[in-house]
């Protein structure tokens, strides 16, 4: 365990420096280079911008407006017949589309019944084995200029509740259900 302290500690600056080595041997211009890939970074930045701000004013209006309460609740029936626990619906909508918003429910989650119950370590699992699917969609497809996704929706959410499910699953047979 040491060992992968220490590695961790070095790895970002062994890359940074075999990077350095190895544009100076290939007799790149690194400054030149780096700047180029900050200003296409940049405009990157500036094309998206409006998508970013839209997802994230859907995200609150949701929250505020009551519509993701609504949703749980529509939900609860479809929850309950299939052993779904309640508290986490509100997190797995939310994940779709914003991870700071998810992040915000998992720290209630962890407020509300601890983080080492069985809702905070399948919510903890959930987080990091799902995806802000519509975010990622629509910030790299539009980043790249992607108009036509095909099964990409489709699959990203199958991913995603496959997700959901396993990490109820693999909690409650490493912790026991709640």
């Amino acid at each position: 365990m040491r060992f992968l302290m220490v590695l961790s500690d070095f790895i970002i600056p062994v890359t940074v420096l075999f990077i350095v080595v190895f544009g100076s041997l290939k007799r790149v211009n690194l400054y030149e280079t780096f700047l180029e890939g900050a200003k296409e970074g940049l405009h990157t930045v500036v094309n998206i911008l409006p998508t970013l701000l839209g997802l994230m004013v859907a995200v609150e209006v949701l929250r505020a407006g009551g519509l993701l309460e609504l949703l749980t609740k529509l939900l609860a029936p479809l929850e309950h017949l299939v052993g779904f626990p309640a508290e986490l619906a509100p997190l797995t909508l939310v994940r779709l589309v914003s991870s700071s918003a998810a992040v915000g429910l998992l720290t209630e989650i962890f407020a509300a019944y601890g983080p080492d119950s069985f809702l905070g370590r399948s919510a903890s699992v959930m987080m990091y084995c799902t995806e802000t699917v519509f975010y990622t969609m629509s910030l790299y497809f539009l980043s790249v200029g992607i108009t036509k996704t095909r099964h990409t929706l489709f699959c990203a959410l199958a991913a995603n509740f496959t997700g959901v499910a396993l990490s109820l699953f693999l909690v409650g047979q490493l912790f026991g259900a709640g």
